[in-house]
């Protein structure tokens, strides 16, 4: 086998950190459930599971760098099979060993056992690569498969009553989801079960839905209120008087009072609608002078007449 620095890509400064991040990379992208078409990816796996099976396990590393061990975990005799000699002679080795010879135990493998001696566990590795957390590993189910996220935008109207919404996942599929009435934008909806399949046999992962509103043609969304330019002519702005506003629930009659132009007034409860423990929000309404496409001869001369004899600056201490 080759070095295992070599096959992780790392150097033998390393840290413990820069290792396990680098075997994480080479097992995702060789990984056999990954690669089903790639007969080679199964032997680029495995020769870098082998690598973190040594560069892994700190007491492992230090034999390797120490030379007392070899690529593939197997103990080097580089002082000659004297220093194994049992003094005590057969009867304290395993059964089978010549006699004058001590047995050793090298755990140069993984599995449960391996890793209660602090040797290689590839759960703690697969468990968070494929998302799902050293929990579901260690209490010995299946790893679940990753999240998924998606953005879906709905129409104002749907926001606010609720209804279905089709939804396009990252895997090309479509969904119709259910829109809670009263949802605000930026808000979540876990789908349970729609994200990606598990690669060890577990449960699905989830798709975690962020709902946006889309723009709104007369009403702008701000959290739970709403605000709204509402057009207004001159003597409408200088005089005050009833006009009609509209709401999500119709047209209401409000009143202005004079020189209320750029001036924001406020509707209680004419915002979202109450949603559980949520309160309605409030309708902003900012009264805008809009003049006649064109002015008459009387509108014109009125006009001027105004500027003439009732000049005002209205730019005054900017």
């Amino acid at each position: 086998m080759r070095d295992p620095y070599t096959i992780l890509g790392v150097s033998k400064s390393a840290s413990a950190d820069d290792v396990k991040k680098a075997y994480r990379k080479l097992a995702k992208k060789f990984h056999p459930d990954q690669n089903a078409d790639d007969p080679k990816a199964k032997e680029k796996f495995s020769e870098a599971s082998a690598a973190y099976e040594i560069l892994g396990d700190a007491e492992k590393r230090g034999k390797f760098d120490r030379g007392e061990i070899d690529a593939e975990g197997k103990p080097k005799f580089t002082g000659g099979f004297e220093g194994f000699r049992n003094p005590r002679g057969a009867g304290a080795g395993a059964a089978g060993a010549q006699p004058g010879w001590q047995h050793f135990d090298f755990d140069v493998g993984g599995g449960a056992a391996g890793a209660r001696r602090g040797g290689f566990d590839p759960s703690d590795i697969f468990s968070d690569l494929f998302g799902g957390g050293r929990r579901g590993a260690r209490s010995g189910g299946a790893v679940k498969g990753e999240d998924v996220t998606a953005v879906v935008t709905v129409p104002l109207t749907r926001a606010v009553k609720g209804g279905e919404a089709r939804v396009t996942l990252p895997t090309g599929r479509t969904l119709d989801v259910n829109i809670p009435a009263g949802i605000e934008s930026g808000q979540q909806i876990r789908l349970r079960g729609q994200g990606q399949a598990s690669p060890m046999g577990g449960q699905p992962g989830d798709m975690i839905l962020t709902v946006e509103i889309a723009p709104h043609p007369l009403f702008k969304v701000d959290g739970r209120d709403l605000r709204i330019d509402l057009p207004v002519t001159v003597y409408e702005a200088a005089l005050g008087g009833k006009v009609q506003t509209p709401t999500l629930d119709g047209a209401v009659e409000m009143s202005i009072p004079p020189g209320s132009a750029g001036r924001t007034l406020r509707l209680r409860g004419k915002g979202l609608p109450k949603t559980g423990e949520k309160p309605a929000g409030d309708l902003f309404v900012t009264p805008r002078i809009a003049l006649p496409e064109k002015l008459d001869a009387a509108q014109e001369q009125a006009m001027k007449a105004w500027r003439d004899e009732k000049p005002y600056d209205p730019r005054r201490g900017m």
